[in-house]
């Protein structure tokens, strides 16, 4: 793209702490997941070969998180699991800690900076994660997806949505179909894929929202209804996300 440029902050480390120097598209709750807290800051000074950053001149485009992992290691056999997100992260530096020789490379977040969404930079930005992962020997990239339009309609089935197409067969969700169009393959719905749990003051300060009441608070930005319990004190969110797998051979 005219005018951006995408490396990997390892060729970069003078950006590692202005990753988040732009405005992103992500709700207020989802900077309290607990192991983005964890894990995040480790993801930069230990994989830093797996981050992209996107600049133009001066600025931060958008930034990109990937990691590699043990897909194939014995009692994993392939499969993609159920917690989605939250297992590639717990996966990834496991296998680190255990000297476990990682496989594949999955996809941990792709941020563009909103003031430059629609100009095709995310499609550019996932182009350069596939070339990264090749070009260190990987066969394959897989994605816990978060469908960008889900948020409109959180009662909608995720096993619904995330096969929903256009006339044209291409996945109805933009971001989805941004990874078919590069060449993926939707491989299964993971149920659990991102889990965050907090008080109900939290939820309140987060979303504005008066979380007083037992059931379900449809939250903007959010996936799914948040499961509100007053009277515990407490409210959980569970979203699934898409699984599609990146061939790169």
């Amino acid at each position: 793209m005219t005018g951006i440029k995408i490396t990997t902050l390892a060729e970069r480390p003078e950006l590692a702490g202005r990753l988040w120097d732009m405005q992103d598209s992500w709700p207020a709750f989802a900077e309290h997941d607990p192991l983005a807290w964890l894990l995040y800051p480790r993801m930069v000074a230990e994989f830093p070969e797996y981050i992209l950053v996107a600049t133009e001149g001066d600025a931060i485009a958008a930034r990109a998180f990937s990691l590699p992992f043990a897909q194939h290691a014995p009692g994993r056999d392939g499969t993609l699991p159920a917690r989605g997100w939250d297992q590639l992260l717990m996966w990834a530096f496991s296998d680190r800690r255990r000297g476990t020789a990682a496989d594949t490379v999955g996809a941990v977040e792709i941020s563009v900076d909103t003031a430059r969404q629609g100009r095709g930079l995310s499609g550019a930005v996932l182009a350069a994660m596939r070339d990264n992962a090749r070009a260190r020997g990987f066969a394959e990239v897989v994605a816990p997806v978060r469908p960008s339009a889900k948020a409109a309609e959180p009662d909608t089935p995720m096993q619904e949505y995330a096969y929903r197409t256009r006339d044209d067969g291409l996945p109805y969700d933009p971001w989805l179909r941004v990874h078919v169009r590069a060449g993926a393959a939707i491989d299964s719905v993971a149920p659990l894929s991102q889990t965050i749990s907090a008080p109900t003051a939290d939820w309140r300060e987060w979303t504005g929202l008066p979380f007083d009441t037992p059931g379900p608070v449809r939250v903007p930005g959010a996936l799914a209804p948040v499961h509100c319990h007053p009277q515990e004190g407490y409210a959980v969110l569970v979203e699934a996300n898409v699984w599609v797998r990146h061939s790169l051979t």
